[in-house]
């Protein structure tokens, strides 16, 4: 009896001291209902808001008839014109567009004489959204009127041919979409949770007081605790950059030197976003539930796991705010396109500018405490 008594008692005085900590208890009920509204609402494998190109050749009334009956779907955004087929592939390359359609200049004399077609570049770096968008777009073809009366041999009835090519991953490999990110994934369980427990440890361990007695400044305390971290995240890099490599033949086919630039500046962000949780949290459960509420909904809006470019409006742009984002772009245009430095210069300046940010955060937060 004696030994339930003591757990009891023991389990009496636990559940006091959490009913206690609102802050625990309140990122223990919102996580679950923040992530049943992401899966349950915002997100999708079904493709939705595709951004798309289209190279009109042709400019005759039954080619923009085609264009329009794809936008009709409701599947696509409003297309995207073109110039000229260079200024199409270059829009497929960065991702701004996962659909780029070219339709001959005799599209229209073809529709009269035979079964006319039209070429669709699918971006294959996303297997899943990459067939269903050709799959739709096949439907599209193969329900037109092209308003041929007189039936034609080598065309049995109506419709058009749609030639699909998929380029950045010919072959629709998931486990190339997947590797291409993964060094992005564990840098950010790595990061967020190595320093989120930094200061908080200091505080719970009494060492607190000594830390503020150094003659440092706010900013040079937080960078100095993330340095040491800087070079095991680039080990973390290179086990999953080779892993991938000689283990899937998953390698970059771009700039190895664009792909170590561009890692500095989201592990610096990354390590800021724990240590601004740590400044913020008050004991060490808040931190590990904070890191947690931060590193899940990070892997779900950045595009890692789900295409961000069919995410919702809204959602689309809160994502946006989360370091793995920009990182994963980046990621897989140097790992699946072949882009050199020059082609992730605006994830590096986003992923600067957000650890510019977070620093600021921080020095406001920890400037009190240290003064």
């Amino acid at each position: 009896m004696s030994f339930l008594s003591n757990v009891r008692a023991i389990a009496y005085k636990e559940t006091a001291i959490v009913r206690h900590d609102k802050a625990l208890v309140g990122m223990v009920v919102a996580q679950p209902i923040i992530m049943l509204l992401l899966f349950g609402l915002a997100l999708s494998n079904e493709p939705a808001n595709v951004a798309w190109a289209v190279l009109d050749r042709d400019g005759s009334a039954l080619s923009r008839r085609f264009v329009q009956d794809a936008q009709s779907t409701g599947y696509f955004q409003p297309w995207q014109r073109v110039h000229s087929y260079d200024e199409g592939y270059a829009k497929l390359a960065t991702g701004d567009v996962l659909a780029f359609v070219v339709v001959p200049e005799d599209f229209a004399r073809d529709a009269r004489r035979s079964r006319p077609e039209v070429q669709v570049l699918l971006d294959g770096a996303d297997p899943v959204s990459a067939a269903r968008i050709g799959a739709y777009l096949s439907q599209v073809g193969a329900r037109f009127e092209t308003g041929r009366s007189v039936p034609v041999r080598d065309a049995p009835g109506p419709g058009l041919v749609v030639r699909q090519e998929f380029r950045f991953n010919r072959t629709l490999s998931d486990r190339r979409f997947f590797l291409a990110a993964i060094a992005g994934m564990l840098l950010t369980n790595l990061c967020m949770s190595a320093t989120s427990l930094g200061l908080v440890a200091e505080r719970e361990n009494g060492t607190y007081e000594q830390m503020l007695s150094l003659p440092t400044r706010p900013l040079e305390l937080v960078i100095g605790k993330l340095v040491p971290y800087v070079g095991l995240a680039y080990l973390v890099l290179a086990i999953a950059t080779l892993g991938a490599g000689f283990g899937f033949g998953v390698w970059p086919s771009g700039s190895w030197l664009g792909l170590a630039v561009v890692t500095l500046p989201f592990v610096l962000a990354s390590l800021s976003i724990g240590v601004f949780v740590s400044a913020i949290a008050r004991t060490s459960a808040q931190a590990v539930f904070i890191t947690v509420f931060a590193i899940l909904p990070s892997m779900v809006l950045s595009g890692v796991m789900f295409p961000y470019q069919l995410m919702p409006e809204g959602v689309r742009q809160l994502g946006a705010i989360f370091p793995l984002r920009w990182y994963q772009i980046a990621l897989r245009r140097v790992t699946l396109r072949g882009a050199g430095l020059d082609e992730i210069v605006v994830p590096v300046a986003m992923l600067s500018l957000i650890f510019v940010g977070l620093l600021l955060l921080i020095r406001r937060r920890l400037k009190p405490r240290l003064g």
